[in-house]
């Protein structure tokens, strides 16, 4: 018998529409994450957009597990929500990752190299312990929440705390997907693959 792990699946959907229909892309995305909300399971979910006025955009959302994901994309909800969209949204690319050690994998690039007889591929790097992993995450996230509390805090303290805490929801997980956690783990790829930091390298000097 076939069991399903319960680790979190974060879908990542490339979309296209009409920049001149970008109120209705927004109202859109938003009654789409409205009923995945209802769902059991539901995690979070967020949007951004390539550009100002590109036709771009890349929607997020996450489940608990596998069987509640596909409890919310066989729903008949669902069916009826992408189905409102015909002639408005095209969709482009689907992007499935489990846990966060996706984030963390090395840069692969797709190129085809013939080998040497007798000469071995090199092994893929292995994931960076997950403590380290912790501590990348926490150095993305604690700044950004701070920055979302202090602003939330000062604009909209009147705001119910639940609209408040979706509002930053909304906002941080793009931000966190798609810019700052990318750049911090680019930036400290030496420290998780356990190498030597940048500055203590010591010069080629032949």
């Amino acid at each position: 018998m076939t069991t399903t792990h319960a680790v979190p699946v974060t879908v990542a959907v490339s979309r296209r529409a009409d920049p001149a229909r970008t109120d209705e892309m927004v109202a859109w995305i938003r009654a789409g994450t409205a009923l995945a909300e209802s769902f059991p399971g539901f995690l979070g979910a967020g949007f951004v957009r390539s550009a100002p006025g590109s036709p771009e955009w890349h929607v997020m959302y996450r489940f608990a597990n596998h069987d509640t994901l596909r409890d919310w994309e066989d729903s008949s909800q669902r069916h009826w929500w992408l189905t409102s969209a015909q002639g408005i949204v095209e969709h482009t690319r689907t992007e499935r990752r489990t846990g966060i050690e996706g984030w963390f994998d090395a840069p692969v690039d797709h190129v085809v190299e013939t080998l040497p007889a007798g000469d071995a591929e090199p092994a893929a790097p292995a994931a960076p312990p997950r403590w380290k992993q912790a501590v990348t995450i926490w150095l993305a996230f604690f700044p950004l929440s701070l920055t979302a509390t202090l602003l939330t805090a000062r604009f909209i303290a009147d705001v119910p705390l639940a609209a408040r805490t979706l509002l930053m929801t909304l906002c941080l997980t793009p931000l966190m997907t798609y810019l700052v956690l990318p750049r911090i783990t680019r930036a400290l790829h030496w420290w998780l693959h356990g190498q030597p930091a940048p500055w203590r390298r010591l010069p080629d000097r032949s």
